[in-house]
């Protein structure tokens, strides 16, 4: 191997072929063309003496070395995938007395994973020098504090997670961060999301849950984006609550602010997936202002409560054409909480009320959403709601239905007692109920 930025003297293919996923290189063909960027695993169906590169622009090209080819490399051999040894210094280092600052949580999940193209696959970043290296503009208007807490994609989080991340929170505005950026997988961020508003109060800043839906090898990523966003908003914005920033179109100028109790991801792919549900969203902001849509709650003189007891043996239930009654009973046995995904307004067929009258009477509080995208639940309008509400069902008015499974479990880690709990329940904590309703005309 020659010295950095010296070329390589014998033929290229047969250094490219025993070079290690990662470098950062320059092939100049015989014909004069350059391409410069990171050695990538080869493709499925690349041909001989073609090798992989991924431009600066983020785009792959496969290039067939000629052996008249010329090949530099362009960074020292390293142990981080080809980072060069240049990752920035940890933040906390560079913060003075009295300077303000942004604690920023990282979970895992796409927008806290970078290529290791030494493997070929994802990895979560490994610490803070990486992720602010994999992030250069994210101390520009000031320093960054970053905290790896987990590194697994969301779906494999668990409620004993939301209450770690509660003390993490609590303990990041303790040490005196301006606000706190938690990076989370998009698959199960509103539940986080919920889980979070209902498990901190007297919040001093903001709590901004931010996620990427492209991965970061891709040119339409959205994580840098994202998570500027979400930082410049923990930075400045002078509320209390928890909220989620994402892209607000398809664009990369708009970002929406979400309340964590009122929002979902609607889209499987889309960078504009997660919307606010019955109702607008919180706000939106853009590179230069933030403008509210509905006012915001303001931030508290602190310090923050972190109350992270949650109860356990908590169920969510989907209420579909064909459910045999066994089956929902069993599902249900033995459960402390149960959240019905209901039709409409709230029902489910009739031959479910035994079961839900048993389930009750053994002082399993039984809670009724819908499955609607927006409106709330109403037992009165149809025969079969009344009827669930005479066998004990508690109708929910608009709580999504993974507000209401976070939400039980949050009341039930406070009382066993299902009327207490019910009461809990009704009570708006953090803006989880809409509080008026809109004709369809004024949306």
């Amino acid at each position: 191997m020659s010295a950095t930025g010296a070329p390589v003297p014998d033929d290229a293919w047969e250094t490219l072929r025993r070079l290690p996923r990662g470098r950062t290189i320059e092939i100049e063909t015989h014909d004069g063309h350059r391409w410069r960027g990171t050695l990538v695993p080869p493709h499925d169906l690349s041909g001989e003496r073609v090798v992989q590169i991924k431009l600066d622009s983020g785009y792959n090209v496969g290039v067939r070395i000629d052996p008249a080819d010329r090949l530099r490399l362009l960074d020292e051999e390293t142990g981080n995938g080809g980072n060069g040894g240049n990752a920035t210094a940890p933040s906390r280092a560079r913060t003075r007395d009295g300077e303000p600052w942004v604690a920023l949580l990282s979970t895992g999940g796409t927008i806290a994973s970078r290529v290791d193209y030494r493997t070929g696959g994802v990895r979560p970043v490994q610490d803070e020098a990486e992720l602010l290296s994999f992030y250069p503009d994210l101390e520009r208007d000031g320093p960054v504090r970053v905290t790896p807490v987990f590194d697994r994609l969301s779906e494999n989080l668990a409620p004993e997670d939301w209450q770690t991340l509660a003390r993490e929170v609590g303990r990041a505005f303790g040490e005196g961060a301006r606000g706190v950026v938690v990076a989370h997988g998009t698959d199960t961020l509103a539940f986080t999301a919920a889980a979070l508003s209902f498990q901190l109060e007297n919040l001093p800043g903001p709590v901004v849950l931010v996620g990427a839906q492209r991965s970061p090898d891709r040119p339409s990523s959205d994580g840098v984006t994202n998570l500027a966003a979400a930082v410049r908003l923990a930075r400045t914005a002078p509320i209390g609550e928890v909220v989620v920033v994402m892209h607000a179109s398809l664009s990369d100028d708009r970002f929406a602010i979400h309340r964590g109790t009122r929002v979902r991801k609607m889209h499987a792919t889309r960078r504009d997936a997660f919307q606010s549900r019955n109702g607008p969203s919180l706000g939106w902001m853009d590179a230069a202002t933030v403008h509210w849509n509905t006012p915001p709650r303001p931030a508290a003189t602190g310090p923050v409560r972190v109350d992270d007891r949650l109860g356990d043996h908590v169920g969510l239930l989907w209420l579909y054409p064909g459910l045999s009654p066994a089956r929902a009973e069993a599902f249900s046995k033995d459960l402390r909480g149960l959240v019905l995904a209901g039709t409409g307004l709230g029902h489910s067929s009739t031959v479910h009320l035994a079961w839900i009258r048993a389930a009750v009477a053994l002082g399993t509080v039984t809670v009724m959403t819908s499955q609607c995208l927006d409106g709330a639940v109403d037992p009165f309008v149809y025969a079969t709601g009344r009827e669930l509400l005479r066998a004990g069902v508690l109708y929910a008015d608009d709580l999504l239905p993974e507000t209401a499974y976070v939400k039980l479990l949050w009341a039930l880690g406070r009382s066993s007692d299902p009327r207490e709990v019910a009461a809990l329940m009704l009570e708006d904590r953090a803006g989880e109920f809409t509080g008026r309703r809109l004709a369809e005309g004024d949306r």
